[in-house]
């Protein structure tokens, strides 16, 4: 967890090397943590201003200025106290004898980010929606650990986003205007807020699109903006990665995990996704599922090293040259091969050897500390 004095240096940082559009991200972020309609309307007045100005020499300056104001403001809150939100002690779902998702233990904490992991069928997808109250369990607690006043606003402080989300009419300024009214802003902030959302997840210039006309990953990015208009607690997520580019996937990550580590309003994020390595890069909590149970990495316990690569040679020849070192098995799935090792080798060893036995490396990773571990047979 940073304090709030790393993160405005960080942003100090971003505006005097010119990547403005990251820097003004997070600025909207704290404008949103000062919670004051006149810092709302200031920080949109500019955004209306840097739309026409991008390569404008004032640009830097004006910014600097806009989060001094804004950092002068946090300056008079306190940070939020950082707790556990919810618990599951031996928690199971059971659907007769066919699948049983759990037992489950684990804790959700205020301002984590937390990776869900496995392969498909072993009950991802049930989790999340069990988390949110969509779901009833077997048997096990589960523990909500914050102020709620009932069932009804408990499950508005739960959200979760599907993988496929509903279609909706009008525009999306429209629908997103809506979520606000209905959640208790009013008028004038609604209309305020809403803007700094839509700027803060992308989507200005699409502000009159429907529906129909929004890309998959931009209707992701609508259902993240409608959710973090509803105040929420917990934010559930079923695969948000599945329709973006790499690209997209990283900056996603990266807003959700600025986002729950906001110094004033922190939020736990849980989130499915088939691509390990960039969710374990940003969550503070892996949660791997394998036919439905619980799967625990001891990162302080490597029991071998284990070499993820590809290479154009095949696994007979490969075989033969590995079988110089301390090999245990090599695994091949598609171009990829895993080659797990003792753990007295390092992976330089496996470097130098390729070099010297003139293997063609293209890809490599050390995943003995990874999730991804827990995938092979």
């Amino acid at each position: 967890m940073k304090t709030f004095q790393e993160h405005t240096e960080e942003v100090t940082d971003q505006i005097s090397s010119g990547n403005y559009d990251q820097a003004l991200r997070r600025i909207i972020d704290f404008a949103l943590d000062t919670e004051q309609i006149t810092i709302y309307k200031k920080t949109n007045a500019f955004l209306n201003w840097y739309d026409s100005h991008l390569h404008s020499e004032e640009v830097p300056g004006k910014l600097a200025q806009l989060f001094s104001e804004i950092t002068t403001e946090l300056k008079q809150k306190e940070p939020a106290d950082r707790h556990i939100l919810t618990t599951m002690n031996n928690w199971e779902k059971r659907y007769s004898d066919a699948f049983t998702l759990g037992p489950l233990n684990l804790e959700i904490r205020t301002g984590e980010m937390v990776g869900l992991v496995g392969e498909n069928g072993n009950g991802k997808t049930t989790l999340l929606r069990s988390l949110c109250g969509e779901l009833k369990e077997t048997q096990g607690e589960l523990y909500f650990l914050f102020p709620y006043a009932d069932t009804y606003d408990l499950r508005s402080k739960l959200i979760y986003i599907p993988q496929r989300t509903p279609s909706w009419r009008g525009s999306l300024l429209q629908n997103l205007l809506f979520v606000a009214a209905s959640y208790g802003y009013a008028p004038a902030e609604s209309v305020e807020i809403t803007e700094l959302v839509i700027a803060r997840l992308g989507l200005r210039k699409f502000r009159g699109y429907a529906w129909k006309n929004l890309s998959s990953g931009y209707k992701m990015r609508f259902e993240l903006a409608r959710m973090l208009l509803r105040k929420p607690k917990i934010l559930l997520i079923d695969e948000p990665l599945a329709n973006l580019d790499i690209i997209a996937q990283q900056t996603v990550l990266e807003d959700l995990r600025q986002i729950a580590d906001s110094p004033f309003r922190p939020l736990a994020v849980v989130l499915s996704s088939q691509q390990l390595y960039e969710v374990e890069k940003n969550s503070n909590q892996i949660i791997f599922l394998k036919n439905g149970k619980q799967q625990d990495l001891n990162r302080e316990e490597v029991k071998f090293l284990i070499i993820e690569f590809e290479t154009d040679e095949n696994i007979t020849d490969l075989k033969r040259k590995l079988s110089q070192l301390p090999l245990h098995s090599l695994e091949q799935n598609g171009s990829t091969f895993v080659a797990v090792f003792d753990k007295e080798m390092k992976r330089e060893d496996f470097i130098m050897f390729c070099l010297e036995q003139a293997v063609n490396i293209v890809y490599f990773r050390d995943i003995s500390k990874s999730s991804r571990a827990l995938f092979l047979k």
